[in-house]
């Protein structure tokens, strides 16, 4: 009798193991579904380090507000032209491995189909540039620059002063030389950036040696290419400028798994969304837990540039500031967007503070600045050892862009003493600054909405 209790609790017992574990299971399965959806996100919340601002604020401000306008901004004939000299070597090692995918290639644009190059001024042909060029440097350096055919001798001459003053020790990349015969003009819009197929060695080559031998890193990173593991040990200006470098990469990222290239047949191809893609570089799990980490970098590097065209509003808005394709209509319309854009920037609530940098011992702090700008000039010359054409064409604007957003922010006191007169001041952008400056934007603006449009895809894996 005892005997057949013991067998009958033994039993019983079994099956409360059994239903256990099935319910545990289910419960671990149930866990893991949910969090397979939330794991490059769920850290990706709340405020930012060296921030007063949080994830939640940029995500409203941008994805209903400012990301629309900046999509239409830079889809006007002044922004979607960009000038750049894909053809230069690479200056740091011998680099033999260009990209023979169709889709790495850049169509570039004939000038006679750029605006503002031809009429309604002569000056404005490259004939009239060759012919006058010992009078009007000016017009020689920048054919499709902002320069109305009514501007004055003494506006010609302060822009001039400008050029010049453009290669000082005020600028943060490396320039193109916009005069040579291998810089050409580019249709940005002929020529998105996306997934192009590429996978050459120097891919991992260019993102180690910016992160390695080119940022302010802790000295506990042993792998380049996961930079994060601890900054602790860095001081704010060296640790902004190393969330810089990884927000940029994030953001150049997440444009490469929105625009990936899902269907290659000889009839056609198929660009969208892969979620795959997107797991592997940012998720939790499979970045040892880094992901999140450089997708709230992204949101760093926004505040950075947002901060920057924010204070940089006063050049613009002067009545002497022309945005000049040869069409006043849309001349006037994409001015006004501007301007557009520019206020909601400054009327944001919660911006970066950059006098948190720079701001110790005046001696250390002028040093720290130097290595802040020798260290980015050395990063855009890098991306002329891209391989893949499509990619070092936005990999050169969106560097070209991030320094003029740093050129700006360290030019607070140039800017406040611009005058509404075209005489010559110390603060000045060019053309192709502009251009890189609102595109680079763009493109970190954008990386902010695919995130929205990443979480609800995710949400159905």
């Amino acid at each position: 009798m005892v005997s057949g209790c013991c067998r009958l609790d033994m039993s019983s017992y079994v099956s409360v193991l059994v239903l256990c574990s099935l319910l545990l299971w289910g419960s671990n399965s149930q866990q893991e579904q949910s969090s397979a959806a939330q794991r490059c996100f769920c850290q990706v919340t709340g405020y930012l380090d060296d921030c007063t601002c949080d994830v939640e604020t940029i995500d409203h401000f941008n994805n209903y507000g400012l990301f629309p306008k900046l999509q239409q901004l830079v889809a006007s004939d002044y922004f979607r032209y960009y000038k750049a000299n894909l053809k230069k070597p690479c200056p740091f090692w011998e680099d033999n491995s260009h990209c023979g995918v169709k889709d790495c290639a850049v169509k570039p644009c004939p000038t006679d189909e750029v605006p503002g190059l031809k009429p309604p001024g002569f000056k404005y042909t490259e004939e009239a540039n060759r012919a006058h060029e010992e009078i009007d440097d000016c017009e020689k350096e920048k054919r499709l620059s902002a320069v109305d055919e009514s501007l004055s001798v003494e506006a010609q001459e302060a822009m001039l002063k400008w050029n010049r003053h453009d290669d000082s020790a005020d600028n943060f990349c490396e320039l193109d030389d916009e005069e040579s015969p291998d810089a050409e003009y580019v249709d940005l819009l002929k020529n998105p950036e996306r997934y192009t197929g590429y996978k050459g060695a120097d891919t991992w080559r260019i993102w180690n040696s910016i992160y390695e031998e080119n940022c302010f890193k802790p000295k506990a990173v042993q792998r380049p290419l996961n930079p994060l593991t601890s900054t602790r040990g860095l001081c704010v200006e060296k640790r902004a400028f190393y969330r810089l470098i990884s927000g940029l990469h994030a953001s150049i990222n997440i444009h490469l798994c929105a625009n990936y290239l899902l269907k290659d047949t000889w009839m056609d191809k198929i660009w969208g969304h892969n979620t795959a893609e997107f797991q592997k570089r940012f998720d939790a799990t499979l970045t040892q837990g880094e992901g999140p980490k450089r997708l709230k970098n992204l949101y760093f590097i926004y505040l950075i540039e947002l901060r920057a065209i924010s204070k940089v509003l006063p050049f613009f808005e002067r009545s002497s500031f022309l945005l000049y394709t040869g069409n006043e209509t849309k001349d006037t319309e994409t001015k006004k967007l501007l301007l557009d854009v520019l206020l909601d920037a400054r009327d944001f609530p919660l911006h970066f503070d950059e006098n948190s940098l720079f701001s110790g011992d005046k001696k250390e702090a002028a040093k720290l600045k130097e290595d802040f700008r020798q260290h980015f000039r050395n990063i855009s010359k890098i991306m002329d050892c891209v391989g893949c054409f499509k990619c070092r064409l936005w990999g050169k604007l969106q560097t070209q862009g991030l320094g003029t957003a740093l050129k700006i922010l360290f030019s607070e006191r140039q800017i406040e003493n611009l005058s509404e007169s075209n005489q010559p001041s110390e603060f000045h952008l060019t053309r192709q600054e502009i251009v890189a400056l609102f595109n680079a934007f763009a493109r970190i603006s954008t990386s902010v909405k695919e995130l929205e449009n990443f979480r609800t895809l995710l949400e159905k894996v």
